[in-house]
């Protein structure tokens, strides 16, 4: 007896064997490694825009690792695009037959029991990855609990970066071979989720490709008020020594005036004397940077949110 085929959307068979074998999991060697580089290292506006125009070019490897890393170094921006992952994620997910019939209920109820799984909200929140990406890819790995039936056992995350886009259109996926050659995406194997921030090509429409920008300012702007601060965050300490002091007296009072700094405590001759120097401007230099980083941060809120109502928490606003 001929066993029954299975056809993809194309009308087309395909392989039953690659239903339950992995097929784009990761590899020691080759083109799939799980080590990633780290573009955000050093960041600059000219290394910003080479690395968008990378992607736009249809190589996704530096942007996706961009991507990443801002989730990890920015918390504002990670806790806002977990917030909406979750909120998708948590919901409870209902199925309703397609009639009346005995035949389409207990296909509904098949379903529903499949979606009783304990690691379904991990596998939602890892396809929202799409929301700050824009887009995400997961494999499908099958089981055949009896001969002939088959049904997904689990979801398997794969990095966006070991993906590429037709080069006709830069919008069809596109799977990298073992060799590194593209090739279609086998049928039922793979979950591509696409969500765009603003319409365009997969590569242009993440959050992430928005808030790449606003990103680097903000690290600028950190970065100088660290800088600000050890500069500026102790009063400057002024030493005083009189006209016929000896070097080890002006020694000891260098010393003095440094272990000020890091000990707060020193020892100096009677005959000297340590002076602090406020700096008049150090509170509204101070706040600079901060307002600086708290509109970079509302910015942020309104690209993830996508409205500005309830994201401006200010005072006296309408929420």
């Amino acid at each position: 007896m001929t066993p029954t085929r299975l056809l993809g959307p194309d009308g087309q068979p395909f392989d039953r064997g690659a239903l339950t074998r992995e097929i784009a999991a990761a590899t020691v060697s080759g083109v799939r490694s799980p080590t990633t580089g780290y573009p955000a290292d050093g960041l600059t506006p000219v290394r910003l825009t080479n690395i968008l125009r990378e992607a736009d070019a249809g190589d996704p490897i530096r942007y996706m690792e961009l991507a990443e890393a801002m989730e990890e170094r920015d918390p504002h921006l990670a806790g806002l695009l977990a917030t909406r992952r979750r909120a998708v994620s948590q919901l409870d997910i209902t199925v309703e037959a397609a009639s009346d019939s005995a035949e389409d209920e207990a296909r509904a109820e098949v379903v529903r029991n499949w979606l009783q799984r304990d690691t379904l909200q991990a596998e939602l929140f890892n396809i929202l990855d799409a929301v700050g990406k824009g887009y995400s890819i997961m494999e499908i790995q099958w089981e055949e609990p009896t001969p002939g039936k088959y049904q997904p056992s689990r979801l398997e995350r794969r990095p966006p970066q070991w993906f590429r886009f037709a080069r006709h259109d830069l919008t069809t996926p596109m799977m990298l071979g073992d060799s590194g050659q593209e090739e279609p995406l086998p049928y039922a194997k793979f979950i591509f989720a696409q969500i765009n921030a603003k319409s365009g090509l997969p590569l242009r429409g993440g959050i992430a490709r928005i808030a790449a920008w606003g990103y680097v300012f903000k690290k600028y702007a950190e970065r100088d008020w660290a800088i600000f601060t050890q500069t500026y965050g102790h009063p400057i300490r002024l030493g005083k020594y009189g006209a016929g002091a000896s070097d080890q007296e002006k020694a000891t009072l260098l010393r003095a005036v440094s272990n000020i700094g890091g000990d707060m405590a020193a020892t100096i001759p009677e005959s000297m004397m340590i002076e602090f120097i406020e700096a008049a401007n150090v509170g509204a230099a101070h706040a600079l940077f901060k307002e600086r980083c708290d509109w970079i941060d509302q910015q942020h809120s309104k690209l993830v949110l996508g409205q500005t109502a309830t994201t401006d928490a200010v005072v006296g606003g309408l929420g």
